[in-house]
Order: C-alpha cells, then structure tokens, then sequence
C-alpha cells in the first residue's frame, strides 16, 4: 500500500508540472511544426558525451566503494546503467535499491553499506547543480519562480553534507549517541536488526572520511554535469534557437534539482517544466523550448534505458529483483539478502 501511495503521488506532482507549467498558452501545432524541422543527428554526439558521463559515474562510485572493496571501473558501469534502467521504468527511484543490490550479489558488499554511498552520490549531485547554478547566475539571471526552491535546497544539501561528513570522521562519537537513544527507546525485537543497519550504513560512509576520496568524488561529480550540460548543448544546435553555455549550466542544474521531487518514473514533468520555464525567461518562445526539451528529455532516457535493460537481462535479473531490493532497503542485510 505504501508503494502505490508514493506511486499516486509522484503521478499527481508529475500530473500538476505538466496541467499547470506546460500546457498553459502552449500550441502544440507549433510544437509539432518544430519537431518536423528539428535536425536529429545532433543526438549522437549528445549521447556519445552522455555516455562518457555515465563512465564518469561508475568512476565516483569507485572512490566511493573502496574504503569497504576496490572494484574496477568496468565491473561498476553495467550497475550505473542497470541503476538508470530502474529509475527510468519502475516507480520510487527503485534503481538506486537494484543497483546495490546487484552489487552485493557480485562483489558481497553489504547492501546497506552499498546504499549509503548512493546517498553520498546524491548529496553531492546536489552540490554541483547548486554550484552550476551559482556560477550561472551573474550571467544568466535565476527567474524568481526558482528562487526559494534553490535557496531552501542550498540549506538543506549543505546541510547533509555537513552531516554526512561529521558522521563519517566522528564514528565513536555518533555510534554512542545512536547507542544511548536507542537502548532507552528501541525495543530488542526493533533494535538487533537495527543495529545492523546502522552499523553497515556508517561503514558506508567511510570514504568521506578520506580528504582524497571527497575530492575525488566532488571532481568527478563536476565531470559528470559538465558531460550531461555538453549533451545539452549538442541537442539544442538541432533546433532554431541558441543560448549561452552558462544558460544550459542553469537549466540543467534548475531541471536536476526539480527532479529530485517524487514525480512517475523519468521524472516526467519535472524535468520538462523547469526546463521550458527557464528557456523562456532567456527569450525562446514556449513552443521551440517544448519541442527542445522534450526531445532532449527523450535523448536521456531512451539510450540509457535500452543499454540498462541489455544489462538486467545479461545479468539474468528479473522484476521481482526490484520488489526484493526495495525490501532489502527496509530491513538488515542478513536478514534479506543472502
């Protein structure tokens, strides 16, 4: 029942982005007539660069992963892929969940261990849009619609960084205190598994106790937007309209940070509202930003999704392989994973 409400909720937020940011004055006789005109061939470089990123991800998860395992950059790479396949066609982001749970059956990494570093992927994913955004704007100014959003989520990562790292540098410190509160409050029957969860998932924060393995992180997150933004910039010379370098800078970061709400999967609405909105207060009418981010939009998804999906079937996996990691996110990893 769970699973269906915040199914129903991301339908509805997806649902509200498309009725009341998109649809508004738009004429999709327009839209059309921009799709036809469009010169698709700029997508292949869009994809090769995007791709590039894609190494660039299983790159970061390394530095991320081996305080608790060294595995190679290949090995990482079909599980970014079989991560974007996930969040890409099933509800609840549920490829973050498959992708550590493919890695525990292949390298035996504990699956709540796996799953923090995930966490500490998208703490920093967060970092870098806020810093795209910043950078952007003495150049391309943020429309006030974005204003508060940005302003909250500043907080709000800082934050989460902050606590992250104190998490990982103080381990004594913040086991006591989990320690004291829950020994008073926990019942055994909740606390035993619990405590394994905790335990796993502070072993998976271990890499930001290392100064290198941070910058190593930070620096190749900065790779990964910057390949995404290129793709961005590829894809917009196949429609008649050109901006800034910078401008493309802020509509990613804008679009990724609106993506973080819950919204069905690949992030419909979210990615493509945002994204017409800020191409508009740059001047390009509604119906040539539609048409540019919707096939942008289909661009990310589509190419990424087949090649996830060759690799779920290389990997002998199957649907129900999504309904056992999200259980596994929810329970110890003896327990679930074995």
């Amino acid at each position: 029942m769970k699973r269906y409400t915040h199914l129903l909720i991301g339908l509805l937020v997806s649902a509200f982005f498309i009725y009341f940011m998109i649809l508004p004055g738009l004429r999709l006789a327009e839209v059309g007539q921009t799709l036809r005109e469009a010169n698709y061939w700029w997508i292949i470089p869009g994809v090769m660069v995007y791709f590039v990123g894609l190494w660039a991800r299983a790159w970061r998860w390394h530095y991320a992963l081996r305080h608790l395992k060294p595995v190679p950059v290949a090995r990482l790479y079909p599980l970014i892929c079989i991560g974007y396949f996930g969040n890409n066609v099933y509800p609840l982001r549920a490829g973050e969940f498959i992708r550590s749970y493919v890695l525990r059956q292949q390298e035996q990494i504990p699956f709540t261990s796996s799953l923090a570093t995930v966490f500490i992927e998208r703490i920093f994913d967060g970092l870098v849009m806020l810093l795209f955004v910043f950078l952007a704007l003495p150049f391309a100014p943020l429309p006030a619609e974005f204003r508060s959003l940005v302003i909250f989520l500043t907080v709000a990562f800082l934050a989460a960084t902050v606590v992250f790292i104190w998490m990982a540098v103080q381990p004594q410190r913040i086991a006591g205190f989990y320690g004291w509160f829950a020994q008073r409050l926990l019942p055994d029957r909740i606390r035993i598994p619990l405590d394994t969860i905790f335990a796993r998932f502070m072993e998976g924060l271990g890499s930001l106790s290392s100064g290198y393995d941070v910058l190593m992180i930070f620096g190749t997150s900065i790779v990964i937007w910057l390949m995404e933004t290129v793709k961005y910039w590829f894809v917009m010379h196949g429609f008649d309209f050109h901006v800034g370098f910078i401008v493309l800078m802020l509509m990613n970061g804008i679009v990724n940070i609106a993506t973080t709400l819950p919204a069905a999967p690949g992030h419909v609405g979210t990615f493509d509202g945002p994204g017409i909105e800020i191409l508009r207060s740059f001047g390009v009418s509604k119906e040539v930003a539609t048409g540019y981010t919707l096939t942008l939009h289909a661009a990310l998804w589509l190419p990424v999704t087949l090649v996830g999906a060759w690799y779920f079937w290389r990997k002998q996996l199957s649907w129900s392989d999504f309904s056992a990691a999200q259980q596994a996110a929810e329970a110890s990893d003896d327990e679930v994973i074995r």
